[in-house]
């Protein structure tokens, strides 16, 4: 079938026609993790909500070099300007090396993200060994007029840019709004205008990390890793920039910003943001000090958590809301995630089970229905909830063919299961667990049938006992056996 994708640009607002520059390739740059401390739920909703996007359009046929940074320096402690490194102060209260931290919790993330399925990104760029090109930047702006030296660093003239282009395009502020949020501080610092913001920070004589520059020796502000990265890594111009709603303004907006200031145009075309997870209606993050590691939910180790959750039950819980949606975190829906997959794991497992019929009520048709409604889901933004609830209702269709209350030609057969492991697997990147239902399920298989095969004898026999035993026993393990009129069949209920 021929996709129409439409994606939600933060930029314009709207849903809009996917039509990359050049086509058949994609240039995709995700804004990945500050690198100094464990991975939390917060940062697995921007991982999982791009891996799908990732996963779709090549799946669509397009060639995507997919780009997400490891911020290892640069993020301040107060905000994108002031107080001390997060990296360096985490390195100094431990008596490490900050490439030490960066790198421990890099490898941590990246472990994280394995176990949740996470597809490594094309390129895995970090600040620190891109600080030439970072330089390059500032020169640029700075030559263009739009950048100002102040006792050693370089800021960002916000209002000279502003009186030629419109910075807030992104967020929807206009200059006022962002000066009223910063009146207090007005006049305080080595700013022209509050608002500006640092291009390249001078460092001061306790901080560790700093190169030399044309200015200072120092370090390059937050924001300009990702223009500088994007632009070496994806072009001048690129498709799609993603990132957590959070980070819309100010970096996202600042991005934009230094862009057009240094080559005058903008630099990407569809801006993707997904939303938060909220805990108590609170954003779930490090500086509200109210976060769950994903190590914490793999092995229950919590105070807010009942039991521990797998990976896949946290890729499932996340994917069951649009990205754009919030979602607020608590037991009773991850549990509810966990009944999900398990379900859609049982399909499935039924599927290998069930014989097809030459003559069987239903046909290849079916499956091409199924298939279709979920591309129609995907290609409107992306909507895996969506994807999830036509699998569901799949999963009707399977439970009444392994019930034998339905039949299906070998065709439609194997069309369904191309259909659950292309959107299960190849999309949404669900796994069979080695915990969960499926895996299970085909170790005890062959044994279980040996025993519905003794119980069958044993009816044919009138041996009710041993077949009641039988059946009785096995619901003690877990599993539930049915009587239909063809047969017996049977599932793992825990």
């Amino acid at each position: 079938m021929e996709h129409q994708l439409l994606i939600y640009n933060t930029l314009t607002r709207t849903k809009e026609l996917f039509k990359p520059i050049n086509p058949g390739h994609v240039g995709m740059y995700v804004c990945g993790p500050t690198v100094y401390g464990d991975a939390h739920l917060g940062h697995a909703r921007p991982a999982i909500t791009f891996d799908l996007v990732f996963r779709y359009l090549k799946h669509l046929g397009y060639k995507v070099r997919y780009v997400r940074n490891i911020t290892d320096v640069g993020h301040l402690e107060h905000d994108a300007d002031e107080g001390e490194d997060k990296i360096a102060k985490k390195a100094r209260l431990e008596q490490l090396e900050p490439m030490e931290i960066a790198q421990y919790y890099t490898n941590r993330f990246n472990a994280a993200m394995a176990k949740l399925n996470v597809l490594p990104p094309s390129i895995e760029p970090h600040a620190t060994g891109h600080i030439i090109e970072q330089e390059e930047l500032v020169q640029q702006i700075l030559d263009n007029g739009f950048a100002y030296v102040s006792n050693g660093s370089v800021y960002f003239d916000v209002e000279k840019y502003n009186e030629k282009y419109h910075y807030g395009v992104l967020s929807g502020r206009n200059l006022d709004d962002v000066r009223d949020a910063s009146r207090e501080l007005d006049g305080v610092g080595e700013k022209r205008h509050q608002v500006d913001f640092a291009l390249w920070k001078k460092a001061q004589p306790e901080h560790i990390m700093r190169w030399p520059s044309p200015w200072s020796d120092g370090f390059p502000g937050w924001h300009c890793e990702c223009t500088a990265m994007g632009r070496k890594y994806l072009g001048a111009h690129f498709d799609i920039h993603g990132g957590g709603m959070d980070l819309v303004f100010p970096h996202h907006e600042c991005e934009i910003a230094q862009a057009v200031a240094s080559q005058g145009d903008q630099m990407v075309k569809y801006w993707m943001h997904n939303n938060m997870i909220t805990i108590n209606g609170k954003k779930m993050g490090k500086s509200y000090n109210n976060f769950i590691t994903l190590d914490q939910f793999f092995n229950g180790e919590h105070e807010q958590l009942v039991q521990p959750y797998t990976p896949m039950t946290i890729r499932f819980f996340i994917l069951q809301a649009h990205y754009r949606s919030t979602v607020d975190f608590s037991n009773e829906a991850l549990q509810a995630s966990k009944k999900g997959l398990d379900r859609l794991m049982d399909a499935i497992t039924q599927l290998e089970r069930i014989e097809a019929a030459a003559n069987g009520t239903l046909t290849e048709a079916y499956a091409q229905e199924v298939e279709t409604k979920c591309y129609e889901a995907l290609d409107d933004d992306f909507n895996s909830p969506i994807v999830i609830s036509h699998l569901f209702d799949a999963c009707r269709t399977v439970n009444q063919l392994a019930d034998k209350k339905q039949t299906i030609t070998p065709e439609g057969l194997e069309a369904l299961k191309k259909v659950f492991h292309t959107f299960t697997f190849d999309i949404l990147g669900l796994q069979a667990e080695e915990s969960g239902n499926a895996e299970r399920e085909k170790s005890f298989g062959q044994a279980i049938d040996l025993l519905l095969e003794l119980r069958a004898k044993a009816k044919a026999a009138k041996d009710w006992a041993t077949s009641d035993q039988i059946r009785d026993r096995l619901a003690e393990f877990g599993f539930e056996v049915k009587d239909t009129k063809d047969g017996a069949t049977w599932k793992l209920t825990k």
